[in-house]
């Protein structure tokens, strides 16, 4: 029997940015049947009276991290904040499309970010196959620039020869018609950081062929920041490819108050064609591994090689000075303060009990950035770190921009998380649209929902409109809050108490339900 559903009475915001309305919603086997005032109450079905709720499409998180965790997780920080589709393979690091040959080594790589999974596939249709049986939200893919160049040429520091340029173009090429929605890149991480703008170019290209677009962690979020977007919007313009910049944020001291320059930047390119979004999620902190502000020069891709590297004199002194008084690529240019990168995940459990301390705290008496590699060395490269690193004026400025769409780039694995991991959605919901106005409520809403459907090209999904799938947030605006922190990132929202997926309820009057309605998502290939 084809299910049935009626939220009634509620306050309907409906994803497009129009005035919320007094109003029902009906569903019918997973699909928005009618939104209306005064619809027929069903016959056989279920009824939801939400006076005093507030009734929006399901969140669309355009930059996550759920690449294994809504497959093998109940996915409760994602779902209980009303996400119900996430954009995953993000940052150029993801598991698909591999080969046997870098299967375990990549796994490894990924441990930090997503827990020890050493899940079998090698293809885009594989994954995609998996999250139609198992996902918990849906999924839409992004091809990892740093996979694809990890399979063709391993992690060599240089440009690749034809040959390998060719086996990556038949990669992003078989991946997209798949049904990929882009290409991810992260500039920041080995092997991604090797490459050139030419290589980017050529890839995007592909891309933009089979109407996708170019997701990019760029080279520099701190002192070459504003270089490094210039040459994604650049990429954008010669390749003719769609342009999504990840976590847009102008961070550090020496960014502060600087959005709108990179907002005059983003426009410029928009006025001369090239198609840009951005995404960002509404806190100051980052979160990486720790092993990210490394300097490339001395990145290898092969463990043991990088543990003897960090444990070399010669070497470690080299380091220390990037670290210290240059700046290093990997810490984004600038250096490092030590105060403001607090280790966060560890593996190893004698360090467990470094998880919430700050490096220079941890390295007491010692150089911070020589404790720093011993600790690199202690836990294998698996730590993760937070970077308070933000400014809340270039924050706001950004969410305000008329191409913001919202994410969490929330880690799921870890001892120690980011609340934006289990937050970001209520918090722009609680903080920035009810608590301080930066944000209508429809305003907001359309951010999270309709305009982001937007830029993935999916037309049933973002709104609530008869025709589109049933993916639907219920939530009391008057209290909906994060109440995730950086003390206890793993607390749920309040004021959520239903979230459906596919017209199944995975949050049914504040209770998980433990379903998996959730598929793969995959871009038309018209």
């Amino acid at each position: 029997m084809t299910s049935v559903l009626l939220i009634k009475n509620a306050t309907v915001v409906d994803g497009t940015g129009r005035a919320a309305q007094r109003g029902d919603v009906a569903v019918s086997g997973g699909i928005v049947h009618s939104v209306g005032t005064d619809l027929p109450t069903p016959r056989h079905g279920r009824v939801i009276d939400a006076t005093g709720l507030t009734v929006t499409p399901g969140f669309i998180d355009m930059h996550a991290h759920s690449d294994l965790a809504a497959l093998d997780s109940d996915h409760e920080g994602k779902i209980a904040q009303g996400c119900t589709t996430e954009v995953v393979g993000q940052d150029g690091l993801s598991y698909v499309p591999s080969t046997d040959g870098i299967a375990e080594e990549l796994a490894e790589t990924l441990s930090a970010w997503n827990g020890p999974g050493r899940p079998p596939w090698r293809t885009v249709a594989d994954y995609l196959n998996a999250a139609d049986e198992d996902a918990v939200t849906n999924l839409a893919y992004l091809l990892p620039h740093g996979t694809i160049r990890m399979a063709a040429m391993g992690w060599q520091r240089r440009p690749p020869t034809a040959v390998e340029m060719e086996a990556m173009h038949s990669a992003v090429t078989v991946g997209m018609r798949q049904g990929a929605f882009g290409l991810s890149a992260g500039l920041t991480y080995a092997p991604g950081m090797y490459a050139d703008t030419d290589e980017l170019v050529e890839l995007c290209r592909v891309v933009g062929r089979h109407h996708g677009f170019f997701a990019p962690h760029q080279r520099s979020y701190g002192a070459g920041a504003l270089d490094g977007y210039r040459e994604m919007l650049d990429i954008g313009r010669q390749s003719g490819c769609a342009v999504h910049l990840a976590h847009a944020t102008m961070n550090f001291p020496v960014n502060a108050g600087r959005a709108e320059e990179f907002l005059t930047a983003v426009d410029q390119a928009r006025h001369s064609g090239v198609d840009v979004s951005l995404d960002s999620y509404p806190y100051l902190a980052g979160m990486t591994k720790l092993s990210a502000l490394l300097p490339g020069w001395a990145v290898t891709g092969d463990l043991d090689e990088q543990l003897r590297l960090l444990a070399d004199p010669d070497i470690r002194q080299r380091i220390v000075h990037d670290l210290d008084v240059v700046g290093s690529d990997g810490a984004h240019g600038v250096p490092v303060d030590w105060d403001g990168i607090e280790i966060a995940g560890v593996v190893a459990d004698e360090l467990r009990h470094l998880s919430g301390t700050t490096v220079s705290a941890a390295s007491g008496s010692r150089s911070s950035a020589e404790y720093y590699l011993d600790l690199l060395i202690a836990d294998r490269l698996r730590s993760t770190c937070l970077m308070h690193v933000g400014h809340e004026d270039n924050l706001r400025r950004i969410m305000r921009h008329e191409t913001h769409t919202g994410s969490s780039d929330g880690l799921l694995h870890g001892s120690r998380l980011h609340p934006r991991a289990w937050g970001s959605f209520p918090q722009y919901l609680g903080r920035y649209v009810r608590e301080e106005n930066v944000l209508s409520l429809e305003e907001c809403v359309h951010h999270l929902t309709g305009r982001a459907a937007r830029r993935l090209g999916l037309v049933d999904r973002g709104t609530l409109q008869p025709g589109a799938a049933a993916d639907i947030a219920v939530f009391d605006a008057d209290q909906v809050a994060a109440t995730a922190t950086f003390t206890e990132a793993k607390q749920r929202p309040v004021g959520i108490p239903y979230v459906f997926v596919n017209g199944e309820a995975v949050v049914d009057d504040g209770d998980l339900t433990g379903r998996r309605p959730g598929h793969a998502l995959r871009r038309p290939t018209g």
